[in-house]
């Protein structure tokens, strides 16, 4: 996208493309209006359409420009905080209603990806979160022992049969997610903008917000070349917001993620590295994940930036680390290479806002865009159908804060991620 090999890689040079979307150029009318068109938007612009609802869609860019489009593909359950960290941090109230929403997020994401055919090389092997020493251990332990007693279907692997799963011995463990699995992150996005077009949906790119205002009891959210007026605005800019929306990338801070892909790794290779396709994840503080797509390729991300210094620092840590992973891969050949930017909040939890009277969004899913974002899209959906009352929401309202020092904090991951991996961090 623009041109820029370094922004969505393999994802763009892999994923059939997306519908045709022009640019909005026309003063129109709608029940609802949505900003964004990564997973949360589209995701309610499908459910809020398939259910007779006159829906706009505006991206400032290309649809999946933001994260939808640069993530490494896993599709996670729950989110990185513990599960009984939930009610710790949003009371019994919400706590667990959202950790039960998002715990089987995974299914709703499998669900569409059926319904509407979305080629987007889906994998439902599950995923394995690794671990590194054994504190990974004990976390790893504890994360089974909370997500079991609820029913999730999660079990802890020990070094052996992690080993053979994964292909190396630098694991001291790892655990199973059957509800997670991975797909091809873009083409899921693309996909799901397939299908809100079908559903009557209508989305437009290139059409960036410039203004938000309120006229005669409607919503007006204007271009450079057009405008909308509706009942309902949905936020979904999540960590890339800007223009008059930037308060929610300000909420955020941001963390630097790169992936490199390798070229198609020989068969005998395949059924020595991830036979069974899950994705992978480790417990070090600057973690690692890797997964397999569908043509082989070995797709391997950390915490950094593809950019000045960290260009060469990255991809040199990268070769070293896949070599002490896997030895029988040999001298690695990268294919593509690219980065983004993961939005943190201050709990590492997802916030549920209200910008004025209609005004609705999700933001901040610290990593786990994939189903979360699907299914907070469909939550707004419901909500504005009146299937859903505010109180019944899987967040609390909040208000849109700021965390302290956020640009050090920025650029102290930036540097910090270059340090450790210049320093060739072990295993």
């Amino acid at each position: 996208m623009l041109n820029d090999t370094r922004s969505h890689g393999l994802w763009e040079k892999t994923a059939p493309p997306a519908p045709a979307t022009p640019a909005l150029d026309e003063n129109v009318s709608a029940d609802v209006v949505i900003v964004g068109g990564g997973y949360t938007g589209l995701s309610a612009a499908l459910h809020l359409a398939e259910a007779g609802v006159n829906v706009r869609l505006l991206e400032a860019t290309e649809i999946g420009f933001g994260g939808a489009g640069r993530n490494v593909g896993l599709i996670n359950a729950g989110m990185w905080v513990m599960p009984d960290d939930f009610p710790k941090h949003l009371g019994q109230h919400y706590g667990e209603r959202a950790l039960d929403l998002l715990g089987n997020g995974p299914y709703l994401v499998r669900e569409l990806i059926e319904k509407h055919g979305i080629a987007c090389e889906l994998e439902k092997n599950g995923t394995l979160h690794l671990a590194v020493g054994p504190e990974g251990v004990k976390e790893l332990e504890e994360r089974a022992r909370q997500w079991q007693k609820r029913g999730a279907p999660v079990t802890l692997l020990d070094a052996a049969e992690t080993e053979r799963r994964v292909g190396t011995r630098a694991y001291a463990g790892s655990l199973l997610d059957m509800r997670a699995g991975t797909l091809q992150p873009l083409a899921y996005a693309r996909g799901l903008a397939h299908a809100a077009v079908k559903a009557g949906a209508k989305l437009h790119t290139g059409s960036a917000v410039t203004e938000t205002t309120q006229a005669g009891g409607k919503k007006i959210v204007r271009t450079a070349a057009g405008e909308v007026k509706a009942d309902w605005i949905i936020v979904a800019t999540d960590a890339y917001s800007h223009g008059p929306l930037a308060q929610v990338r300000r909420e955020q801070v941001h963390l630097p993620y790169f992936n490199l892909a390798t070229t198609p790794l020989s068969d005998n290779l395949r059924r020595s590295i991830l036979a069974g396709r899950e994705g992978c994840w480790d417990t070090k503080e600057i973690l690692s994940s890797f997964r397999m797509d569908q043509a082989g390729r070995l797709v391997f991300g950390s915490v950094g930036a593809l950019r000045g210094t960290g260009l060469p620092v990255h991809k040199n840590w990268a070769r070293r680390s896949l070599k002490r992973l896997f030895p029988q891969l040999g001298d690695v050949e990268f294919e593509a290479e690219w980065y983004g930017k993961i939005g943190m909040t201050d709990d590492a939890l997802p916030r549920f806002h209200k910008f004025g009277q209609n005004v609705i969004g999700f933001s901040g899913y610290n990593g786990r865009g994939i189903s979360p974002g699907t299914t907070f899209g469909r939550v707004l959906a419901q909500h504005i159908l009146g299937q859903i009352a505010e109180v019944d929401l899987p967040l609390p309202l909040t208000e849109v804060k700021e965390p302290g020092f956020r640009p050090i904090k920025e650029a102290y991951y930036e540097a910090g991620a270059q340090i450790a991996h210049f320093a060739g961090e072990r295993f």
